[in-house]
C-alpha cells in the first residue's frame, strides 16, 4: 500500500514536470502575439503542406505518437481531432485519429487497471451499481453506448470503465467504433478551416467561417449527434 502511495506521487510529479517542460519550451519558441497571429497560421498550413507532399508517412507516424502521448497525459480528444482534420484533411485524418485516440486510451486504461483501479473504485464505484449491471447484461453494446454518449472529460471517460471491468478487445472496439461519428465531425470542421485558411490570403470574417459549408454542414451534425447523445442519456438512466 505505501510503494503505491509512491508510485502515485512519483506519477504525478513527472506529469507535472513533462507538462512544465514541454511548455517553457514551446512558448521560449512561440509568443501568444506570434500563436493568434493570421500570418503564424496561414505559414503554418503552407509548412504542413509542402511536409505532406515530401514525407506523408512519416508525419503520419509522428502525428500517431504525438496523439497517443498526448492521451497518456490525459490531453482532450477535440484539440487533436481538429488539428487532424487540419493537416490531413476528413478522411485520412478521421482514420488515423480514429485509431491513434483508441490506442491511447487503451494503454490509459491499462495504466489505470495496474495503478489506480482501487481508487477509482472507492471513489466512484458505489454511485455507477446500476451502470455496473447494465453491462454484465451485454459489455461491448452498453459501453459502445458510452463512448458514443460521451458528457465526461476525455480523460475520465477513459479510465471510468474501470469500474465495470470492461475487457481490453471490448474496450479497443467500442472506443474505436463509438467515437467515429463526433470524430468525423470535429476532423470535418479542422478540415474546413484548412480549406478556408489556405483560399485567403487575409484573415475571414466570423460570418464567413460560419457560413462556409464546410463549417455549418458538420456544426449541424454535431447538434444532431448532440441531441441523440441526451436522449440516449436518458434512456441508459431510466
Amino acid at each position: 500500500m505505501e510503494n503505491t502511495k509512491k508510485l502515485k506521487i512519483y506519477l504525478g510529479i513527472s506529469y507535472v514536470i513533462l507538462i512544465s517542460t514541454f511548455l517553457y519550451y514551446f512558448f521560449s519558441k512561440f509568443s501568444l502575439q506570434e500563436l493568434s497571429s493570421y500570418d503564424f497560421i496561414k505559414n503554418n498550413v503552407d509548412y504542413f503542406s509542402n511536409l505532406k507532399s515530401k514525407n506523408y508517412f512519416t508525419l503520419i507516424v509522428i502525428f500517431f505518437l504525438f496523439v497517443v502521448i498526448w492521451v497518456l497525459l490525459l490531453g482532450f480528444g477535440s484539440p487533436v481531432a481538429l488539428a487532424s482534420g487540419f493537416i490531413f484533411g476528413k478522411w485520412i485524418g478521421t482514420i488515423l485519429i480514429a485509431i491513434s485516440l483508441s490506442i491511447g486510451s487503451l494503454l490509459l486504461y491499462i495504466i489505470t487497471i495496474f495503478f489506480f483501479k482501487d481508487l477509482v473504485h472507492q471513489k466512484l464505484g458505489n454511485r455507477m451499481i446500476f451502470l455496473k449491471e447494465l453491462f454484465n447484461k451485454n459489455e461491448f453494446l452498453y459501453f459502445l453506448i458510452y463512448r458514443f454518449v460521451g458528457g465526461v472529460p476525455f480523460f475520465i471517460a477513459n479510465t471510468l470503465p474501470v469500474i465495470f471491468n470492461v475487457k481490453l478487445k471490448n474496450y479497443f472496439l467500442g472506443t474505436l467504433i463509438g467515437m467515429i461519428p463526433q470524430l468525423f465531425i470535429m476532423v470535418s470542421i479542422g478540415s474546413g478551416l484548412e480549406k478556408i485558411i489556405d483560399a485567403n490570403t487575409t484573415p475571414p470574417s466570423f460570418f464567413e467561417i460560419i457560413l462556409s459549408k464546410d463549417i455549418y454542414l458538420p456544426l449541424i451534425a454535431f447538434l444532431l449527434i448532440v441531441i441523440i447523445s441526451v436522449f440516449l442519456k436518458k434512456k441508459l438512466y431510466k
